[in-house]
C-alpha cells in the first residue's frame, strides 16, 4: 500500500496527459486472464511475459474437436405436436419431459456440439534471466502489439509480440538487448493434445496432432504448428523439437500453424503445406517489413474512433491495481480515472480487430479466438441466444464494419446446414438454428430442452444483415443476403401456431432463454415475448427489404406468397404486455418476480438490441422496461452487466449506465483454483478480460457497445448526440462513431455541452438529429413536430455544428 500510494502521489503530480491506450503492469504474469492477447483471427496467443521463460499459449482459428456433422434427432418431427399439446395444456414438465426424452439430440446418442481446442504452447527459455529488474510488460492498443522490457546486468532486454494483420498468419516473437551478442535462448512447442509428433523439417521446427473424440464424435481435424528464427550475428541450431540461439545482436521467432480446414463441411486441406506457406511467406519479408505491414493494417481499423474522457492521471500504476482501485472509488483521490474506460472501450474494438478479421473462416467465438483448455466452459461454442450477436455489437457504431465478414460467413453456412434441419425436424420450409452452434454449423438443439429447444437464432441473427444495410445502405449485400431473411421468416410462417386461448399466433415450443417463469416446473413455454420480439422485428424487416429491393410483385409466386403470408400473420403476432407491477411482462402469462435477478433479461430485447421499445414511440411500454431493469438488479455476470450498460443507455440514464461500467469494472479474483479461498464474481480480469465467471468475450464487447450508446444513438429514427452522458464525464471528445443511415459523427463536449459535433455524409440524405444543447450550422433547421433537427447532407460532404 506504501508504494501504491507514492505511485499515486507521483501521478496525480505530474498530471501525465498521454494520449496512449496501454494494458501495462510491472510483473509477469501468473495466471492465463493475467496473459495478454494477440491475434489475427487465424492465430492467437497469449504472452505471459517471464523474463526466464516466456510462456505464449497459441490457438489457431479452426483447431475444434469433431468432423463435419449435424445434430438431428429423427424423432423430433413426430414428437413435436404432443409436446406443443402438452405445453397448452399447462403440463410443462410433462413437456419438458417428452422433449427431452424423443427430441433432444442426447436421446438419439448424438453430440450437443463440438469444442474449440487449443493448439498448444510456446517456450522460450533465457538462461540466467530470472535475476532481472526494472521490468515492464504491456499491450500497446495503439499499435497492436505486446512487449515486454527488463534490464540484467546492465543490459536492457526487450520482446516485442505481435500476430501481424494484412495477409500473414503468423505470429513474430522479436528478440533484442542494448548490447550486442546478448540474446540467448532456446525456444521449443508443447500441446495438450494426445500423441502429438514433434520433429525437425530442416531448420524448422513441426508438431504435429489432431482434435479429439468428443461426445462420441472422433476428432479428424489435423493441425501442425512450425517455428523457425531469423538472427542478426550469433549461432543458430536445431534438434528434437527445439530451437537454439546463441549470442545474437537480435532474433525473431515466427510460428505458423496449418490446419486441414477448408470449410465447415471439408477437411480435406493438407496442414503441412499450409504451415510452410505460412511461415515461409511471412519470413521472407522479414521482421520491420512484417511489422510495418501489420501496423499499416491495424491502424486503418483502430485509428477510426478515438475516446477522449482526460488525461491518463494513472498511466504508471499497474492495470490490475486501476482496475482494483475503480470500482470501489469510481477512480483515485478526487479524480475520477476516465481513462481507464476509454482504455476499456478501445481494449473492446481491440480484441474484435484480433479475433474477427474479413479473410478468417470463423468468426469470434464465446471466447473470441483465445482459448487454454481442452474442454472449455460451455465448449467456446457459438451460443446465439445472445452471446455470439453480442460479440458483434460494436462492429457498426464502432467502425468496424468489414469485421463482420466472418459472422456473416457463419449466418450463410448455417442457413444451409439450418433448412436440413428444418425440414427433418419440423417438417416445414425454410431454416432455422436453436441455441448454439460450432465450427461445423451444427443447427440442431443441443443441451438439455429446457435451454436448447429454442428455435430463434435465425431469426435474431438475421438482425445482424438487416443492420448492416441500415449502417452501409449496401442494397447489394442486401440483395445477396435477402433470401436468407426471407427463409428465417418462412420458417416462423409455418411453424407459428394459435394460442388456444389468447387467439395470437405463437411460437411453440419457445422460451425466455435459460429462464422459467414463477411457479412453472420449466422454461418450455408458448409465446415468451421475446419470441415475439423477434418473430415481429424479423417480419417487419424482411418487409422493408422487399420494398427497398423492389420484390413482391415480380417474383416467384413462392416468395410473393411467403411475403403475402407474412404481412397477413404480422398483426396477429402476440403484443407486449405490461404486468401487475407495472414491469414489461416476460411471459404470456403475468408470471414475473419483482425478486428476480436471473442474469438474462431476455424480454428486454425489444428495448436493446431491438428498436420496439422507445420513450418516443411506445412510452409506457419504455417505462415498464424501465421497471423490469430495476427489478433485475445490476451487479451479475460479466456479460449480463455489458447488456445492462446497453439497456441504461437506451433508458438515458447516463448515472445507471455509468454504476454498471464500475460493476463490470470489478476486479475478479484468478487464482481461487490455486489457493481455493477466493470465490469468483461477475467483473473483469487482471488482463481486462470479461469474468462471466470464467472468461467470456462478450461481456467485453457488449460494455463496449453500451459505451458507445451513451454517447451517441441512431436507432428511433434519429441520431442522438450524447443521450446518456454521465456527469463524471464532464469534459471530452469522441471521434468517428457510426450512425445508421452511414453518418459519421464526431462530438466535443464541455462541461457536460457540446461544444462542436462533425457529420461525415457517406451517401447523402436528411440526417435527423436530437441533443440536448441547441445546435446550430448551415443547412441546419428544426423540425416543430418531432423536436428534431434537419440536415439535408450530400454523399461525401463534412457538416460543422456548434
Amino acid at each position: 500500500m506504501k508504494h501504491l500510494a507514492l505511485a499515486l502521489l507521483c501521478t496525480v503530480c505530474c498530471n501525465i496527459a498521454t494520449a496512449q491506450h496501454r494494458l501495462w503492469y510491472d510483473q509477469p504474469a501468473q495466471t492465463w486472464t493475467q496473459a495478454l492477447p494477440v491475434g489475427n483471427g487465424v492465430i492467437g496467443g497469449m504472452v505471459f511475459g517471464a523474463p526466464a521463460v516466456e510462456h505464449i499459449q497459441l490457438n489457431e482459428e479452426t483447431i475444434w474437436a469433431g468432423q463435419p456433422n449435424n445434430v438431428i434427432n429423427p424423432n423430433a418431427k413426430q414428437v413435436l405436436p404432443e409436446v406443443r399439446r402438452l405445453i397448452f395444456e399447462g403440463k410443462y414438465k410433462e413437456a419438458q419431459d417428452l422433449a427431452n426424452e424423443k427430441v433432444m439430440p442426447q436421446a438419439a446418442r448424438q453430440n450437443m456440439g463440438m469444442p474449440y481446442q487449443p493448439f498448444g504452447d510456446l517456450y522460450i527459455a533465457m538462461p540466467g534471466h530470472a535475476d532481472y529488474s526494472n521490468y515492464e510488460r504491456f499491450l500497446d492498443l495503439d499499435n497492436g502489439r505486446t512487449v515486454v522490457r527488463y534490464s540484467l546486468d546492465g543490459v536492457k532486454f526487450e520482446r516485442e509480440v505481435i500476430t501481424p494483420l494484412g495477409g500473414h498468419h503468423v505470429m513474430a516473437i522479436h528478440l533484442t538487448a542494448s548490447e550486442k551478442g546478448r540474446v540467448t535462448f532456446i525456444a521449443n512447442m508443447t500441446s495438450p493434445h494426445e500423441n502429438v509428433l514433434i520433429n525437425m523439417d530442416g531448420n524448422e521446427t513441426t508438431l504435429l496432432g489432431v482434435s479429439s473424440k468428443h461426445e462420441g464424435l472422433k476428432g479428424k481435424v489435423r493441425f501442425m504448428g512450425r517455428m523457425a528464427v531469423q538472427t542478426k550475428g550469433g549461432r543458430t541450431s536445431g534438434s528434437n523439437g527445439i530451437l537454439s540461439v546463441v549470442d545474437a545482436d537480435e532474433a525473431t521467432i515466427y510460428v505458423a500453424i496449418g490446419t486441414n480446414v477448408k470449410s465447415y463441411k471439408d477437411i480435406t486441406g493438407d496442414e503441412a503445406v499450409q504451415s510452410r506457406e505460412r511461415l515461409h511467406k511471412a519470413m521472407a519479408l522479414g521482421y520491420e517489413a512484417l511489422k510495418a505491414q501489420h501496423e499499416k493494417s491495424y491502424h486503418q481499423y483502430y485509428d477510426r474512433v478515438k475516446l477522449d474522457l482526460g488525461p491518463d492521471r494513472y498511466a504508471n500504476v499497474p492495470m490490475n491495481r486501476r482496475i482494483e482501485r475503480f470500482s470501489v472509488l469510481g477512480g483515485f483521490a478526487a479524480e475520477s480515472d476516465n481513462h481507464l474506460v476509454a482504455t476499456y472501450f478501445q481494449f473492446g474494438r481491440y480484441l474484435l480487430i484480433c479475433s474477427s478479421q474479413p479473410d478468417n473462416m470463423n468468426p469470434a467465438n464465446l471466447q473470441g479466438l483465445w482459448n487454454d483448455k481442452m474442454f472449455p466452459s460451455w465448449d467456446s461454442k457459438y451460443t446465439t441466444n445472445i452471446n455470439l450477436e453480442m460479440n458483434y455489437w460494436p462492429s457498426e457504431v464502432t467502425n468496424l464494419t468489414e469485421l463482420n465478414a466472418p459472422l456473416f460467413k457463419l449466418i450463410r453456412e448455417c442457413y444451409e446446414q439450418g433448412k436440413q434441419t428444418a425440414r427433418d425436424m419440423y417438417g416445414v420450409d425454410g431454416w432455422v438454428l436453436h441455441h448454439n452452434t460450432d465450427q461445423w454449423r451444427i443447427t440442431g438443439p443441443v443441451d438439455r430442452a429446457q435451454t436448447g429447444l429454442w428455435p430463434m437464432g435465425a431469426a435474431w441473427l438475421c438482425r445482424h444483415l438487416w443492420e448492416h444495410y441500415l449502417y452501409t445502405k449496401d442494397e447489394d449485400f442486401l440483395r445477396q443476403y435477402f433470401p436468407i431473411m426471407l427463409d428465417a421468416a418462412r420458417f416462423f410462417t409455418q411453424t407459428l401456431v394459435k394460442h388456444p386461448t389468447r387467439g395470437w399466433l405463437v411460437v411453440c415450443p419457445g422460451e425466455s432463454p435459460e429462464h422459467g417463469g414463477k411457479g412453472r416446473p420449466t422454461p418450455l413455454d408458448a409465446g415468451v415475448t421475446m419470441d415475439n420480439q423477434i418473430v415481429k422485428e424479423l417480419y417487419t424487416n424482411v418487409l422493408a427489404a422487399a420494398n427497398i429491393l423492389g420484390i413482391g410483385t415480380i417474383d416467384t409466386i413462392d416468395t410473393i406468397g411467403t411475403i403475402e403470408t407474412i404481412k397477413a400473420q404480422l398483426p396477429q403476432l402476440a403484443p407486449m404486455q405490461i404486468g401487475h407491477w407495472g414491469q414489461l411482462q416476460e411471459w404470456l402469462d403475468d408470471l414475473d418476480d419483482p425478486k428476480d435477478d436471473h442474469r438474462h433479461f431476455s424480454h428486454l430485447y425489444g428495448l436493446f438490441p431491438s428498436n420496439q421499445i422507445t420513450p418516443t414511440r411506445t412510452p409506457a411500454l419504455w417505462q415498464a422496461a424501465r421497471t423490469s431493469l430495476e427489478a433485475r438488479g445490476d451487479v451479475s455476470t460479466g456479460w449480463s452487466m455489458g447488456w445492462k450498460v446497453c439497456s441504461w443507455a437506451r433508458l438515458l440514464d447516463g448515472e445507471h449506465a455509468y454504476k454498471l461500467i464500475k460493476d463490470q469494472l470489478t476486479l475478479t479474483a484468478d487464482t481461487f483454483l490455486i489457493f481455493g479461498a477466493v470465490k469468483q464474481h461477475g467483473g473483469t480480469y487482471p488482463n481486462m478480460f470479461d469474468a462471466h465467471p470464467p472468461f467470456q468475450i462478450d461481456g467485453n464487447f457488449g460494455c463496449t457497445a453500451g459505451i458507445a450508446e451513451m454517447l451517441m444513438q441512431s436507432y428511433d429514427g434519429f441520431v442522438y448526440l450524447l443521450p446518456a452522458l454521465p456527469s463524471v464525464w464532464k469534459d471530452g471528445s469522441v471521434k468517428g462513431l457510426v450512425a445508421r443511415g452511414g453518418f459519421e459523427v464526431d462530438i466535443d463536449w464541455k462541461d457536460g455541452k457540446i461544444v462542436k459535433a462533425v457529420i461525415r455524409s457517406r451517401h447523402g440524405g436528411v440526417c435527423k438529429l436530437r441533443a440536448n444543447t441547441p445546435l446550430k450550422g448551415s443547412g441546419l433547421r428544426r423540425d416543430k413536430q418531432s423536436g428534431c433537427y434537419m440536415l439535408t447532407t450530400k454523399a461525401g460532404q463534412e457538416y460543422i455544428l456548434r
